[in-house]
């Protein structure tokens, strides 16, 4: 098993797929024990290897953003920012506006939370 592990982790890392090198081996341990047909273990690799994916490009879009500190919409204090409607910042959240091309421009006075909201929706189009 342990030539074979080598030889699967090889094929692996030639292909590109990192993230079932990582975690075939619990799978294929259930299907051998007759936990999993041979379609469940494919499913289920190939499953682990777009979350690993997914994950991994999750963390370089934030990376590449370059947001000085990650804030979230739910950090958001709307008891504390004057004017802030928070249906007009659910709206944003949705980012349709991305997906329509458009811009989003925040004003206000110093203090409001303008970079916090800026932030938050840059690090919820990331995820």
């Amino acid at each position: 098993m342990n030539l074979q592990h080598e030889r699967l982790t090889a094929l692996c890392e030639q292909l590109q797929l990192p993230f079932i090198a990582q975690g075939y081996a619990a799978a294929a341990q259930e299907a051998a024990r007759g936990e999993r047909s041979y379609s469940d273990f494919l499913e289920a690799v190939l499953k682990s290897e777009l979350a690993g994916r997914q994950v991994r490009k999750q963390n370089v879009l934030t990376r590449l953003a370059g947001f000085p500190a990650i804030k979230t919409l739910e950090q958001f204090d709307y008891a504390f920012a004057s004017g802030v409607k928070r249906q007009q910042i659910d709206e944003l959240a949705g980012l349709g506006f991305l997906e329509r091309g458009e811009n989003v421009v925040l004003l206000g006075p110093s203090g409001v939370g303008k970079t916090h909201l800026a932030i938050a929706l840059g690090y919820r189009a990331a995820q």
